[in-house]
């Protein structure tokens, strides 16, 4: 690692957030910030096998260990509560300096890839430890490090960049959905999930490996803030996603009554979400689908769950976090129930186009979310405050997942897709009340004043 030294200033909005300007991303990184949307896209996609991949293989799993249908997704469930509930503590202990973005990412490698090994043993309670505790820890130290990591390296385009990175979650799983449905049986099980445990592990650890934070409040040093605040692009922006009116801590955001109504709608969608994706191949099959329609609506759910956030983060930006947010959730809803009506028509092309819906509605409202949590409460104490935020997933994954399977044997799909919808439905009138906190006290175009700092050491990987 090699030192160099670059001078910086701060300019402070009327608003309280702070610009670090000056330094560009090679004199921090050694190289062009676009290393870190490539890299967190990268990692992003090797553990969206996790969540997106494991329907597709559920059924293998089951028969090779003789496991009842609960009992092989509330595996998942439990996984998706991990997953979601590291993020605060995650958060927290990389706000402080305690964890870097590297040595997160080398924890979770290893976790990620010691969770898919564990449900090859064919023993339960080490794949509820392994899989579950570990693979969902070790996920969701993924997930958080490079959604963070992103949006501190892209300040100025905050939605499309972590849209476009929240992607990789979903479309990642693509190939090994078509390799369980095809592939995975009781006499090929254990190599091909311990291949995949490996191929997480590799790139996660060389991907995190070249992980790095900016300096706190870093700001492109060729994009002026006040410039940009003032431009066509910039001033559209900041109009229809006004900056938070003051930086705010965990607490102090919670008592705004902003981040619990976040809280509980994402959380709420997240349940839907992980309904679809956790029994769309289930239920194709018991339609009588085909592998190729079950893998391949599984496949569009989920290339679409992860085009759908680039695609909103991109909108949402132009026209407002929440506008976008309120049509991805309704979209949600009524694609549920398109897609539980064409397969009881069994039309298998209705059938793969609602999937698509129920793809991108299933996914898009993450990055919204991720984008709202700074727009709304500053980003000073973003990790954390997101970490909250996000952390609601944990009872989203108990519900969609583990008590879906218990409606689905009492209900039936039927009662279950609607019961999804009617969520997704509450979830959107739970967000139409979001409402900039502090917004009426400050103008959304700010004034701006700056203090100059003597020129202090960058380092440069």
């Amino acid at each position: 690692m090699s030192s160099t030294f670059a001078s910086y200033r701060e300019v402070i909005d009327a608003n309280g957030r702070v610009y670090r300007v000056g330094e560009t991303d090679r004199e921090l990184l050694g190289r062009s910030r676009s290393w870190m949307i490539w890299l967190p896209w990268m990692a992003m996609m090797a553990v969206s096998v996790y969540e997106y991949g494991y329907g597709a293989a559920a059924k293998s799993i089951r028969e090779a260990h003789h496991w009842s249908q609960p009992q092989t997704f509330w595996l998942l469930s439990i996984w998706a509560f991990f997953q979601a509930g590291i993020a605060f503590p995650a958060g927290k202990l990389r706000e402080k300096g305690i964890l870097s973005p590297r040595a997160a990412m080398l924890i979770g490698a290893v976790l990620s890839a010691l969770g898919f090994a564990s449900i090859t043993q064919g023993n339960l309670m080490l794949a509820y430890a392994g899989f579950a505790v570990c693979g969902g820890i070790g996920a969701g130290l993924v997930y958080a490090t490079c959604i963070n990591l992103v949006g501190k390296w892209y300040p100025e385009r905050r939605g499309g960049k972590t849209g476009f990175v929240n992607g990789g979650f979903a479309y990642g799983a693509v190939p090994f959905i078509f390799i369980f449905s095809y592939a995975l049986h009781p006499n090929t099980y254990v190599w091909v999930l311990d291949l995949v445990a490996a191929y997480m592990l590799v790139v996660c650890a060389a991907c995190g490996w070249l992980f790095r934070d900016p300096p706190k409040n870093w700001w492109p040093s060729d994009v002026d803030p006040v410039k940009w605040a003032d431009s066509k692009n910039g001033a559209a922006s900041l109009k229809k996603n006004p900056p938070a009116a003051r930086q705010y801590t965990p607490m102090e955001a919670i008592k705004t009554g902003m981040l619990p109504l976040m809280w509980l709608s994402l959380g709420i969608s997240a349940g839907v979400s992980l309904f679809g994706i956790s029994y769309m191949v289930p239920f194709a099959k018991d339609l009588g689908f085909g592998p190729l329609i079950a893998a391949s609506s599984a496949g569009v759910l989920s290339v679409i769950n992860g085009t759908g956030r680039t695609v909103t983060g991109w909108l949402s930006d132009k026209f407002g976090r929440k506008q976008t947010l309120l049509v991805v959730l309704l979209i949600e809803a009524l694609s549920l129930v398109g897609l539980l009506y064409a397969g009881k028509a069994e039309s298998e092309i209705a059938f793969l186009g609602f999937a698509f819906l129920v793809g991108f509605g299933g996914g898009a409202f993450y990055p919204m979310f991720a984008s709202l949590t700074p727009d709304y409460f500053g980003e000073n104490n973003n990790a954390s405050n997101y970490g909250l935020v996000y952390s609601s997933k944990l009872v989203g994954s108990i519900v969609g997942i583990g008590v879906g399977a218990s409606v689905i044997d009492s209900w039936g799909y039927t009662g279950a897709y609607w019961l999804a919808a009617t969520s997704a439905l509450v979830s959107a009138a739970i967000a139409a009340f979001l409402r900039q906190p502090g917004r009426t006290r400050v103008s959304a175009q700010s004034s701006a004043s700056v203090a100059e700092r003597s020129p202090t050491p960058a380092l440069a990987d």
